[in-house]
């Protein structure tokens, strides 16, 4: 097999098991819950420690991928992903699962911010298409796979084995890069952002701290108030010294590009709204309807499927009509499904859930491929590698922000912690239900807000294919 096969095979495999990793670990949380006798605090960090580290290190990988080669800092990458995916499966404490969920997200920012320049260097510019078209074809089955492997996984073998399932598959990966994929060429000139990675990366943390803490330390608490103060400063510093910077890890100057901007707009509205909520739709699922693991991941196959397949359809027809159409559109359609799942009543099932699974199912699909034809297609091609990186930033920064936001309104509306209440009681299925109705509702707004914002800002004109036709 040709070494442009070999590439493309490794990358598709460890970004399925990334993404895999990213929604397969939503419903085993509550088992994940009593084994471990974690908090509501705690599970939230399963989510968020891994989308804060992918979050904040994405940027810098790629700089680190340049500097050093792609091939080695993917490797590097697999080889830390699967060791903390080891310590993942064998952590017997809440604290030791979190720190390595962080240290699984430090291997997968530099799978992630690798996989697409490997392609990219190994396919001529006339093969890319269908290079990519596998890779968007690898994430989808990832995404729509996710909720019923971790089903199956969990109600057959434990959660340990949602992780455990990495260290083979991310090893044997990493060997067949380093004996299949050539290295690739370094750029003596790349340089690392420290100060800009430094003032990210801690601004971040100090915010969703902040969020996941509100409530129990109290929001007018001195130490809330300085973390929410010190998220602010460090951001703003960030923004100062990528301004000034010669080699900045975010480059500031694509956000003068109005479509730009609006793409990472929908990143993160789609990540902080929709993806966020399946979190608190399966302890709905779980907790409250009783539904095993696998049961809770067959139930999610609607919006996986109908996801998976509505995005090649969208992606085809953006090529022919506005891209602002399928964005604003797909983005109205999750903020309409959300609404769709909310009324919930105490003796209701979870056919309540469908018709909304169905009409964000369409709309998931309908964002994600014109989102990526958004956030590089208005850039020099030189920039596309930092624009995709820029994306998905935004991405991971919508997850944990959402992840902490809602949790903090559903934590506000319960009367204790939701890690000591009696889910079997009456009382403690109805206080779930009445904040579960409110966040589906704060979600729908989110996603309805991030809708409004794409049609304005999204333009045709914007795109490098529609400069360079003006002009001739």
């Amino acid at each position: 097999m040709a070494t442009k096969w070999w590439t493309l095979l490794v990358v598709c495999l460890s970004v399925f098991m990334l993404l895999l990793d990213i929604t397969i670990v939503n419903v085993a949380l509550p088992d994940i819950q009593k084994d471990l006798g974690s908090t509501f605090e705690d599970l939230q960090w399963v989510v968020d420690a891994y989308a804060l580290a992918l979050a904040a290190l994405l940027l810098a990988s790629g700089s680190l991928a340049d500097l050093l080669g792609r091939r080695r800092i993917f490797v590097i990458g697999l080889v830390l992903f699967a060791a903390a995916s080891l310590l993942c499966g064998l952590s017997g404490s809440p604290t030791m699962l979190n720190l390595a969920r962080g240290f699984q997200g430090l291997g997968g920012a530099m799978m992630f911010a690798t996989s697409l320049a490997l392609i990219a260097q190994e396919f001529e510019p006339h093969e890319r298409g269908t290079a990519f078209g596998i890779w968007g074809a690898t994430t989808g089955f990832a995404v729509a796979v996710g909720p019923l492997v971790g089903g199956a996984l969990t109600d057959g073998l434990g959660w340990e084995w949602i992780f455990l399932v990495n260290v083979p598959i991310g090893l044997l990966t990493a060997a067949l890069t380093l004996m299949r994929v050539p290295g690739s060429e370094r750029d003596p000139s790349a340089r690392i952002d420290w100060p800009g990675l430094v003032t990210f990366s801690a601004g971040l943390f100090c915010l969703i701290f902040a969020l996941i803490r509100g409530n129990d330390d109290g929001w007018g608490s001195a130490k809330i108030i300085a973390l929410l103060i010190a998220a602010a400063a460090l951001l703003a510093v960030f923004v100062a010294v990528e301004l000034r910077s010669e080699q900045p890890m975010l480059d500031l100057e694509l956000f003068r590009v109005p479509t730009f901007t609006g793409a990472q707009i929908v990143a993160f509205s789609i990540h902080a709204s929709m993806f966020s909520m399946f979190l608190y739709i399966v302890l709905y699922m779980q907790n409250v309807l009783g539904y095993t693991p696998l049961e809770t991941g067959v139930r999610f196959l609607p919006i996986s499927l109908l996801s998976f397949l509505a995005a090649p359809i969208a992606g085809k027809l953006a090529a022919r009509y506005p891209v602002r159409i399928f964005l604003g559109t797909g983005l109205a359609l999750v903020g309409i499904a959300l609404l769709l799942m909310s009324g919930i009543d105490p003796g209701d099932d979870w056919t309540t859930l469908l018709a909304g699974f169905i009409v964000g199912g369409i709309g998931i699909g309908f964002v994600n491929p014109p989102l990526a034809t958004a956030a590089i297609g208005v850039v020099e091609p030189r920039k596309s590698g930092a624009a995709s990186g820029i994306n998905s930033t935004f991405r991971q920064v919508g997850t944990a922000v959402g992840i902490a936001g809602l949790g903090a309104i559903l934590q506000s509306k319960l009367a204790h912690d939701l890690g000591a209440r009696d889910f079997a009681s009456a009382a403690g299925r109805s206080a779930y239900i009445d904040a579960f109705n409110e966040l589906l509702i704060v979600g729908a707004v989110v996603a309805f807000a991030g809708a409004v914002l794409a049609l304005a800002l999204v333009r045709r004109r914007d795109f490098v294919t529609a400069t360079a036709e003006a002009a001739a």
